[in-house]
């Protein structure tokens, strides 16, 4: 690539049909992770998101989340904060339920992670429905932060996830439109 070119991170993500089940086409993130150089730009377009937003942590979800918002975090010299399943965080936690394809789960964050006014962006590699996002959003708020932003590497936008997040800043570095 060419100085002043722009990496196409499409390249990078790998299509496999009916996983996990037929009839879904799984846009599979490994070959960015495979490669050093996706990588990076993938963490450098993050970074700008969250200079763009004043972000002043950032806050990943379990798991695919700690892979893009730990090196984020790192790299612009910020707090990272986990957002984990239930159970999975020890001391006292705060937590917010959101809707499964069958059922209900539990989203966690530790209750002294964000403080009150601190602008947060929330990052994952992917915005489907956005009931996870949400979840999200709602434990941060709970706390009385603010959410400065949602960034994601890819978004599904067929299947509305950005109905479910309406008001609140969401940016994806690729867009799937089917």
């Amino acid at each position: 690539m060419n100085k002043g070119e722009t990496m196409n991170l499409k390249d990078f993500i790998r299509e496999i049909p009916d996983f996990p089940k037929p009839g879904i086409l799984f846009r599979d993130i490994g070959p960015i992770l495979a490669s050093p150089e996706a990588m990076n730009e993938v963490i450098a377009r993050l970074a700008g998101i969250a200079k763009e937003v004043g972000a002043e942590k950032i806050a990943g979800f379990d798991a695919r989340g700690f892979v893009f918002g730990a090196p984020l975090a790192r790299d612009l010299g910020l707090p990272f904060v986990m957002l984990r399943k239930k159970g999975k965080l020890p001391g006292r936690t705060v937590g917010a339920s959101y809707k499964l394809e069958y059922g209900e789960a539990v989203l966690e964050m530790a209750l002294d992670a964000v403080v009150p006014g601190e602008r947060v962006l929330l990052v994952d590699d992917l915005l489907a429905t956005g009931g996870t996002s949400k979840a999200g959003v709602l434990l941060i708020e709970k706390v009385g932060g603010i959410v400065a932003g949602i960034a994601y590497v890819i978004e599904l936008a067929g299947l509305s996830g950005h109905k479910v997040l309406e008001g609140y800043p969401i940016h994806a570095l690729v867009t799937y439109d089917d």
